[in-house]
This record gives structure tokens, C-alpha cells and sequence, in this order.
């Protein structure tokens, strides 16, 4: 669970407003941001001095781990900055200079910012699940079956992946997204429920029928999913289909839990995307 000390909210507050920076936002500017996140509550600013109202907003739901995690990583994207990477890479160090004593970063991964967890030991971050993952699968879909299937394909990759079965541990994370984009993209689609989704070669594919590739290429072309998330989760899908064994005995690839870590990364950034899509 993400969970940010009072002090450490209203440092984020600061940072956002930037208040005589180069990246000031009005208040105005301020509440487009929050809805840009899906900050719940649909805040509306009030002409008040932004920095205590902003603070004032984020703590009246610090404990809405996806929200904070949806906040804190839209802060270092650089979809948010004109100048993209090259500005949004300084705001990144100032919040992870911020972050730190709550043992918190942000990092790029495939280009797109991922709230990563800092160990005892080490300033390498560990990725795992997302936060609040139950809660946050469920706001997505109203199957209830569907979420129960899907959150135990991802308990069952992070006991792989605690236990040393990296290699179905990745299995079990490419599942869980395929799983994942299938409920979300079905839901939000009557048409793809009806007629199924275009193929490479133009022919329909029944919608229970359809890959994560294209599942992937689908939720990126109605904007659910950004080109840098589905990218990267498209190497997740490599390594997912090591469940054959040729294929990962042409990969060459031995997996380890670093490269479990790597790909738990991306289906953050996918999470975000797809909770932040219109």
C-alpha cells in the first residue's frame, strides 16, 4: 500500500504548484491536473491559496493507494510537460528527492513513470503487484467472476515469483494483463463484444479469441493505453509466451527476479493508463 506521511503530501502539493517555478500551475491549472488523474472526488478549486488546498485534497484521500499512485507518477510523465523527457526528469528527481525517507521512487520504464519501492539495502526500486490491485481491478470491471479469476492469476504469479518460479511467474503476469485487457475491453465495447476485433490480415477475430497483442493494439488505439506502456508490455508478451518451451529455448533466456521485477513495471504503467482513460 502507498501511504505518504501528512508532511510528505503537502511536499507534493508544493512541487505541483510550483509556485514562482518554471512549471507553475494556476489554481485552475491545478484542478486539471487532479481530474487528469482521476482524483477521487472530482475536486473543484475554491480561489483559496492552492498550496494548503491542494494538500487539503490529497489528504482527504491519502489512503487511496491507486489515486496516489496515479498522482505521484502523472507528476514525472512526460506526456504532462512541453518539453517532455528533458523537463520532466528534474520534476522526477525533486519527487524522488521528496519521496525517499517514505522509501518510494519513481522511475522510467519503456519512457512512462512507475512509483517503485526503495529497499533497506539497496537504491535499486522493487516492483511487484500494484498497489491496491483487488480494489482497483474491480473499479474496472463489474464481473465479479472476472475479478476473482483475474486477482488469483496474480496472487499465483507473485507466490511463483516469492517461491523462485520466475519463468511462471512471468507466464502468470502475461495472463493476468491478457486476462485484464480482455474484461476491460469487452466491457467498454459493445461492438468488440458483437463483431470481435480486426486482425493483421483483416479478418475478424471473435472477441474470446483475441491475444494480448491484439487486445494491446486495440485499448492503444482508442487511447486506453499509451504508446510507451504498450510497447513495453509487449515484451512482457515475449517472455509470457515462454509457457512453450521452444520458445524460450530460442529466446535464450533464463529468468531471474530481476526480470520478473522488469515486468511487474510495465502493468503499473498499464493500470494508470487504463484507470486514467476517458
Amino acid at each position: 500500500m502507498v501511504a505518504l506521511d501528512l508532511l510528505t503530501l503537502e511536499r507534493v502539493a508544493r512541487l505541483i504548484c510550483d509556485v514562482d517555478g518554471p512549471y507553475e500551475r494556476t489554481g485552475t491549472q491545478v484542478e486539471r491536473f487532479l481530474h487528469r488523474v482521476r482524483w477521487p472526488g472530482d475536486p473543484q478549486y475554491d480561489g483559496s491559496p492552492r498550496i494548503p488546498w491542494l494538500t487539503e485534497v490529497l489528504s482527504s484521500h491519502a489512503d487511496d493507494a491507486a489515486a496516489l499512485d496515479r498522482l505521484l507518477c502523472r507528476i514525472g510523465d512526460p506526456l504532462e510537460y512541453d518539453g517532455g523527457v528533458e523537463a520532466a526528469e528534474p520534476i522526477a528527481q525533486e519527487l524522488n528527492r521528496i519521496l525517499a525517507p517514505e522509501q518510494l521512487t519513481i522511475t522510467y520504464v519503456g519512457g512512462r513513470p512507475v512509483l517503485g519501492q526503495l529497499s533497506q539495502t539497496s537504491d535499486v526500486p522493487l516492483y511487484g503487484p500494484p498497489p491496491d490491485l483487488h480494489e482497483r481491478v474491480r473499479r474496472l470491471t463489474r464481473n465479479s467472476k472476472a475479478v476473482d479469476i483475474l486477482m488469483a492469476r496474480a496472487d499465483e504469479a507473485s507466490i511463483c515469483q516469492n517461491n523462485g518460479a520466475y519463468a511462471l511467474a512471468i507466464i502468470g503476469i502475461g495472463s493476468f494483463v491478457e486476462g485484464l485487457l480482455h474484461v476491460v475491453v469487452t466491457d467498454r465495447d459493445e461492438t468488440v463484444r458483437r463483431n470481435g476485433l480486426v486482425g493483421r490480415n483483416g479478418r475478424r477475430i471473435p472477441a474470446e479469441r483475441a491475444g494480448l497483442h491484439l487486445l494491446l493494439e486495440y485499448a492503444h488505439r482508442q487511447e486506453w493505453v499509451q504508446t510507451d506502456a504498450k510497447d513495453f508490455m509487449e515484451k512482457v508478451r515475449d517472455y509470457r509466451n515462454f509457457v512453450h518451451p521452444r520458445h524460450q529455448i530460442d529466446y535464450g533466456l533464463v529468468p531471474d527476479l530481476d526480470t520478473v521485477r522488469m515486468c511487474w513495471a510495465p502493468v503499473h504503467a498499464l493500470l494508470n493508463d487504463l484507470e486514467s482513460a476517458p
